[in-house]
């Protein structure tokens, strides 16, 4: 079967929202060309940002990367990883293809393990949490301490702006959760050019919110990324409402293929609506212990409170990564 865009080379990919065959060289415009008009219609960055990649050295990451990489200066880009220090599950390995394509274009690469930052892995966090009884799962540990670490790091380093690597996938996840929940603070969060709630955090975007996780993969083995066969073992831990909303979603792109674009689509438009007209939110109040930005109400920030939680005295270490001041 010819690619259904350019009619000339053997197609390779069957693209499942759009019924096309296209071959490897239009695909992989595609994927940039989707990435490119997503960051233009909610100006992510432009010509004079900085941007760092925030990178875990998986498909996503990776391809995110590399993505970026096509659309901007790779002078202005950074990437940034941490290593939680999981048992039985080399991250460093992850690392180094993102070190091996970033050293290609001479992009910098920052790598902090949560050892350093907070004084314990993720593996020592999470024996302390089970030895204490207390009911938060590994991911929730890992989540909030990566964000924290990730925004300071990018302050530190005077970058504009963060890219994640959330797919479609994520990003519908995302959507469907925060509705669940009645969550409209969160759902206006997932906009990509949402209101900033402190002068803190350097501004997240997601280039690929719009593209299927499923075309990550095929994009990552295409340009040569070599999957790990193992998984994050504490992914089995507390099952949550994400993993189910996560099953029931896939059987609905399964049934109408689309059928997620069309959602988040859909969502931004009223979002967009919604923001210009009706949100003006206050500045975040800090921590009295980071000062870092914390939620409305709220004395201490959520790394800091589960730290406490574990019998733990916050301190964070970035001075041995970077110029904090």
């Amino acid at each position: 079967m010819k690619c259904a865009v350019c009619g000339q080379r053997d197609a390779v990919v069957m693209q499942r929202h759009t019924g096309r065959a296209l071959c490897r060289e239009c695909f992989v415009n595609d994927i940039v060309s989707r990435v490119r008009k997503e960051v233009v219609s909610f100006n992510m960055f432009s010509g004079n940002d900085r941007l760092m990649i925030a990178a875990s050295g998986g498909k996503d990451s990776y391809v995110l990367l590399d993505v970026a990489l096509k659309l901007h200066d790779p002078s202005k880009i950074g990437v940034v990883t941490i290593v939680e220090g999981i048992e039985g599950y080399n991250r460093l390995e992850d690392v180094e293809k993102v070190r091996k394509l970033a050293s290609v274009y001479g992009v910098d690469v920052v790598v902090l393990s949560l050892k350093d930052y907070v004084g314990y892995t993720l593996t020592e966090l999470v024996s302390l949490g089970f030895s204490k009884n207390v009911k938060v799962s590994p991911c929730t540990f890992c989540g909030i301490l990566r964000r924290k670490a990730i925004n300071e790091v990018a302050r530190g380093l005077g970058y504009t702006k963060v890219l994640t690597a959330h797919n479609l996938d994520d990003e519908a996840q995302t959507i469907v959760m925060n509705i669940l929940r009645g969550d409209l603070f969160r759902l206006v969060q997932t906009l990509p050019n949402g209101p900033i709630l402190s002068k803190l955090f350097v501004r997240k975007v997601k280039p690929l919110r719009k593209i299927y996780e499923e075309e990550i993969a095929v994009y990552a083995h295409l340009i040569g990324y070599e999957f790990q066969t193992s998984d994050c073992p504490y992914l089995r831990y507390f099952p949550s409402l994400r993993a189910r909303i996560r099953e029931y979603l896939y059987k609905l792109e399964r049934e109408k293929p689309g059928v997620l674009l069309e959602l988040i689509n859909r969502v931004d438009t009223v979002l967009v609506k919604y923001v210009s007209h009706y949100v003006n939110y206050p500045e975040l109040p800090r921590c009295a212990i980071c000062g870092e930005p914390t939620a409305y109400g709220r004395k201490y920030c959520m790394a800091c409170e589960l730290l406490m939680m574990l019998g733990i005295k916050p301190s964070y270490n970035l001075r041995s990564h970077i110029n904090v001041g």
